[in-house]
């Protein structure tokens, strides 16, 4: 083996190793790397599937909770089926940029995201707290918009739009 490709597989090793480089992910190169998809179905205010690298993924969005309208066991909760039809006008058939945090996926396997309009860059996530559709749910390390969606939440919530009305 010459001195250079030694040097070589050293450094890709080290660099490895303390976690600059992160292995692929779908949807974009590397993790974090935003990447382009088109939602296939809307399963409620806050989870879509979505056609990226050939695959259905379910895609969570991430900093948001809607009420819920399909979890299992639990009722149709107040303001459900307006978060659902919300995110239906926003992204159903539409696509969309896919952007990662810190962790990639939960627990139950979904891909968890900032989620953007391709065609105009509008941010899903910020526009379901926005207009009312949404309340905040921070879960390290998926932190990075927290402060803009809990500002997002406390004008909604002061100006009574969407849940914070009806429920």
């Amino acid at each position: 083996m010459s001195t250079r490709r030694a040097l070589v597989l050293t450094s890709a090793s080290a660099v490895a190793a303390v976690g600059i480089w992160r292995p692929a992910v779908p949807g974009g190169g590397e993790s974090g790397a935003p990447g382009e998809a088109t939602v296939t179905r809307v399963v409620d205010g806050d989870t879509v599937h979505v056609a990226i690298d050939g695959a259905d993924e379910t895609v969570r969005y991430i900093g948001i909770d809607t009420p819920e309208s399909v979890k299992p066991n639990t009722p149709v909760q107040c303001f459900a089926k307006a978060a659902s039809a919300a995110n239906e006008r926003l992204v159903d058939g539409r696509r969309v940029r896919i952007v990662y945090d810190a962790e990639r996926r939960d627990r139950y396997g979904r891909l968890l995201a900032y989620v953007y309009r391709a065609d105009d860059g509008a941010f899903v996530n910020a526009a379901l707290v926005r207009e009312g559709y949404a309340r905040t749910m921070t879960i390290p390390p998926n932190v990075r918009f927290a402060d803009r969606f809990s500002t997002l939440a406390r004008a909604a919530r002061e100006e009574r739009r969407g849940l914070w009305r009806a429920c």
